[in-house]
């Protein structure tokens, strides 16, 4: 059996997702892809501090979601490797029938009945984009960003559900789940690392971690009046 390494195939490829950081966002909206929503002042310093934890690293190929708050977030990432910033409509957020509403823990869209109808099926979810079209999309756009990188480093710029539901994918979990507990946290990394066109693991880091509220945090209790829009 030959010993002679098969090309491509066998690059590491390492794709770092990242989440952006904290939104402006004073009334709770579920802002979704509505335009318009940009980093706060705490979210261009999370930005920044993702920018400095991957600045060693050999990133070739930087990419982001359209909307404003992923863009914020990448560009220092990419001027910090003298690099172009990319756009991928395939990486934004997941559209939600919410989007544009105050919705929380006692208060907002949910205490409407009219509402209700869309809460039939959250294994789909009946609310929005469903689960498995997040996961297409995604893994998609993970490859493009392999391929644009390999043998390198990608940094992906997305939001929490949709990376959520591809790394629940990637590791085998059911797609539905409660929101609370996704680990995902602003400006986190959920990063994958390919062997050729295989993902052969997944890590998570969070370089902003001390800069992030703590009702924000993986697991933490909600808090009524408080950054009330899950996702984003």
């Amino acid at each position: 059996m030959s010993n002679q390494s098969n090309g491509a195939s066998d690059d590491i490829t390492v794709v770092h997702v990242v989440r952006h950081g904290e939104v402006a966002n004073p009334d709770g909206i579920l802002y979704g892809r509505l335009p318009g929503y940009h980093l706060s002042e705490l979210g261009r310093r999370m930005a920044d501090r993702v920018a400095e934890h991957l600045s060693d690293r050999d990133v070739t190929h930087v990419v982001a979601s359209p909307l404003e708050r992923a863009q914020e977030t990448a560009e220092p990432i990419a001027k910090a490797h003298g690099l172009d910033l990319a756009t991928d409509e395939r990486l934004i957020e997941a559209d939600n029938v919410f989007q544009g509403k105050t919705f929380g823990v006692g208060d907002g869209a949910l205490r409407q009945p009219a509402n209700w109808k869309h809460l039939v099926n959250p294994l789909r979810p009946s609310w929005g984009e469903p689960y498995v079209d997040q996961v297409v999309r995604m893994m998609s756009a993970l490859s493009t960003a392999k391929d644009r990188a390999r043998g390198h480093e990608a940094v992906v710029v997305s939001h929490q559900l949709p990376i959520w539901i591809v790394r629940s994918y990637v590791e085998r979990r059911r797609l539905w789940h409660d929101p609370r507990k996704r680990q995902c946290t602003l400006a986190s990394l959920t990063t994958f690392t390919f062997r050729g066109d295989r993902i052969v693991s997944v890590g998570y880091t969070e370089p902003a971690r001390d800069l992030v509220p703590a009702h924000l945090l993986a697991g933490a209790k909600p808090v009524k009046g408080k950054d009330k829009a899950f996702g984003a």
